[in-house]
């Protein structure tokens, strides 16, 4: 932002401020326009897809004459209609929109068909007959070592040497956690909408996360340049992760249609095809190998993630990564390798959820605290705070980063403090010997994430500010809002930036026609990115109206201000409308670009070393929990959290964020289960049988409290911190809790086998174990 930033500070009268969502009078009475509320184009046709009844093998034949016949049908999409390139994949050039031989999952998309109702597309996709030549399925972890099945290199981290420092250390401990991956369950589901235009031009209403990625993708599909294709999106009715790669196939599917038959096309996923098609968050396995000492304090470790990246590459890669990035959490490892294994199955290739593999790694290193906890007979926080990163020393990463915003400690004291943490503990021990039945548990742990994307060249952003001659304001940026208030976070800064109220700024719909080139809206990082560079086009406008009002006022530029919807300068002032009106007619520009990239970061991937990170976001939660030993049955009864998001620029929609994150992560650790036959068909692809948080989860007891500290070291948008995905890591303290409960059952002596989701099921096969144990 260079010289943008040498000028004076505004007065924040939005910025800080606990302001509603943008469109949260919309939400409320229904009037948000999502994609299937736009006005439909006279003579819309309705897309409807076809996915393969095996999970691994070979098409012999395919006779969609049946399919064809259906009254309303227009046409037949198959691989041989694509004009350009049949792949929508993100990385590897393997995830093509129709397949014509080799099916990968169960589900793979064959055709589309196009009707002009979706009813009759539907019904008339369930006519064709296709004949296969069935193989064996990977469907697996264990199936897919057994084949050494790999869809990526495997990937080391190392600092030190840790093998040799295992043999050395005074106590050993070895282990596995399996951990299931989560449906995203966004509630509208993949949807485009695209409306052909003059000249090969096409526009595209599509719910994602990614508009660029979706052009660049539609565009290599239809053979065309980027710049004949404008991806817009308004919202979105959730993403989660599931939306940045994920929505190209079902864009570039509508895009065909309408290339082909002249008319605008939609097509909308009923849940189940949505669920049975798109990808989800990893499962992974860990296992470790660490060394401690009398103390606790890990000595050496060896830690090896096992991903089930399904049958693509997607986006697995950098998912992975982050598990590994993220395998320390809050600890110093000293001696310490971080090996994965990135497993190709015969499952829908799985994809980005909130948290981008950092919830694995998290999981992992947490279980070797409770599991060093167990062996020594000590508390499990204890354990935690022995291994916690230093600040002038015990501060590099396995990744070999200095972590120089380490303020863990401190908000694991103040919540260990506000949550009574330690009485609670001795009453929850008193409760359980008088309980034979139901037992508590109770576990507070912490999260460090790192904020950036680790893939370098996305940690970029534009955006384009337009002053009107009446003073209002519009903002187009390349965030995506998905209900996270991304939209009123920019606008809060903007306004602050021009001294104007919130009610002039208005962000319009993100498209690619007005800001090229964009970065999905992930990582955390949508504030980040888009205000800062919607502030560096602010502030080229506000410094040519600065230089105007000094020459209208005639006093130097640097004395001039705006605030409260005034430009003040000596002894003179006029409202901002007015001075706007007159920089129009003296010719100013009223309309500017913003560009920021992220400072600092850099990552050397062959040595595994770098700066990956712009920052580290901490938080702290404490659970309580009550299990049932006869049904597996488990209730959260509070839970506490603390978590950092730096100088915030809008409490009301951090709060919301922490709360919904930390529900959701609830329901990973718990009850989101993932189940496929033995011929790899998803069972669990509907409301009835794959069971996300509702009302009746969350906590009656829910206390969240934002840590009020120094602010973000680095020069974040106004020192403010990412809070998008950390909370949801803050659910593994459920996890811990449930583990805690089930412990109590063997005097708290060893470390409970539960396995993640923990389902009444898992539950009830971890209290068998305990019990045998006693027995």
């Amino acid at each position: 932002m260079g010289e943008f930033l040498t000028l004076s500070e505004p007065k924040l009268r939005s910025v800080r401020e606990p302001i509603a969502h943008d469109s949260a009078n919309l939400h409320v009475s229904g009037a948000a326009r999502y994609i299937d509320d736009l006005p439909e184009p006279q003579g819309l046709l309705h897309l409807a897809v076809y996915g393969a009844d095996i999970s691994c093998g070979e098409i012999t034949n395919i006779d969609i004459s049946a399919v064809r016949n259906v009254p309303g049908v227009v046409a037949v999409l198959m691989a041989d209609d694509i004009p350009g390139g049949n792949d929508v994949a993100p990385v590897k050039d393997d995830d093509p929109v129709f397949t014509d031989k080799e099916i990968k999952f169960h589900g793979q998309v064959i055709f589309a068909v196009v009707a002009e109702t979706r009813m009759q597309a539907r019904k008339a996709a369930k006519r064709a007959k296709i004949s296969y030549k069935e193989e064996t399925p990977v469907l697996t972890i264990d199936d897919a070592i057994a084949a050494n099945s790999k869809i990526l290199p495997d990937y080391t981290m190392t600092r030190g040497n840790a093998e040799p420092a295992l043999e050395a250390g005074p106590h050993r401990l070895k282990g596995q956690i399996e951990i299931g991956g989560q449906e995203q369950f966004y509630l509208e589901g993949q949807i485009s909408l695209a409306i052909p235009g003059e000249a090969g031009e096409i526009t595209i209403h599509c719910s994602t996360q990614h508009p660029s990625e979706v052009q660049h993708g539609v565009s290599h599909v239809l053979g065309c340049a980027n710049h004949l294709v404008t991806v817009e999106c308004r919202r979105m009715g959730g993403g989660f992760g599931g939306k940045e790669s994920q929505s190209g196939q079902w864009a570039a599917i509508a895009a065909l249609a309408a290339l082909k038959t002249g008319k605008a096309c939609k097509i909308r996923l009923d849940r189940d095809d949505d669920m049975i098609m798109t990808g989800k968050r990893h499962p992974m396995r860990c296992d470790y190998d660490v060394a401690f000492d009398d103390n606790g304090v890990i000595q050496a470790i060896v830690m090896n993630y096992d991903a089930d990246c399904g049958c693509s590459a997607d986006l697995s890669g950098g998912i992975v990564d982050r598990t590994m990035f993220h395998a320390d959490n809050c600890y110093y490892l000293d001696q310490s390798l971080i090996n994965s294994r990135r497993l190709m199955t015969n499952k829908v290739s799985n994809t980005a959820f909130r948290g981008f593999g950092g919830p694995q790694g998290m999981i992992g290193i947490e279980t070797v605290i409770d599991a060093i906890a167990r062996n020594l007979g000590r508390d499990p926080l204890d354990i935690r705070l022995a291994n916690l990163y230093g600040d002038e020393e015990r501060n590099v990463t396995p990744y070999h980063m200095t972590v120089e915003d380490n303020i863990a400690p401190e908000i694991i004291k103040d919540l260990e403090a506000s949550s009574d943490y330690r009485v609670r503990r001795k009453d929850i021990a008193a409760f359980n010997k008088a309980n034979p039945i139901l037992k508590k548990g109770l576990a507070l742990t912490p999260i460090k994430f790192g904020i950036s994307f680790t893939v370098m060249h996305l940690n970029q952003a534009g955006a384009l500010v337009n002053v009107y001659r009446d003073g209002s304001i519009t903002i187009n940026h390349g965030g995506t809002e998905m209900g996270q208030g991304l939209y009123i976070k920019v606008a809060q800064v903007v306004a602050d930036e021009f001294g104007v109220d919130l009610d002039r700024v208005k962000i319009t719909a993100t498209t690619t026609d007005k800001v090229p080139n964009t970065s999905p809206t992930a990582a955390s990082s949508g504030t980040d990115l888009n205000a800062m560079a919607a502030l560096a086009a602010a502030r080229k406008i506000r410094k040519k109206l600065s230089e105007f009002s000094a020459e209208l006022f005639k006093v130097p530029a640097s004395e001039i201000s705006f605030q409260d919807n005034i430009i003040r300068g000596g002894n003179q002032q006029l409202s901002f409308d007015d001075l706007v009106h007159k920089a129009y007619f003296a010719r100013i520009g009223l309309s500017d670009t913003g560009f920021y990239k992220t400072p600092k970061i850099h990552y050397d991937q062959e040595a595994a070393r770098g700066r990956p990170f712009y920052y580290f976001s901490y938080g702290a939660a404490c659970s309580e929990v009550t299990i049932d030993t006869l049904t597996g049955e488990m209730r959260v009864d509070r839970v506490d959290i603390l978590h950092d998001v730096g100088h915030s620029i809008n409490p009301a929609m951090d709060i919301g964020q922490i709360e919904g994150g930390f529900v959701q992560g609830m329901g990973w650790v718990t009850n989101e289960e993932l189940w496929w036959d033995d011929k790899g068909a998803l069972r669990t692809h509907a409301p009835s049988t794959y069971k996300i948080p509702t009302a009746f989860d969350v906590p009656e007891d829910f206390r969240v409290a934002l840590h009020n500290g120094a602010g973000n070291v680095e020069q974040a948008i106004y020192r403010s911190k990412a809070v998008g995905e950390p909370p949801l890591m803050l659910a593994i303290s459920v996890f811990a809790a449930i583990s805690d409960a089930v412990a109590s059952l063997a005097d708290y002596k060893s470390l409970p086998p539960l396995q993640l989701p923990a389902t009444p099921e898992n539950i009830l096969n971890a209290v068998n174990a305990m019990q045998g144990e006693v027995s």
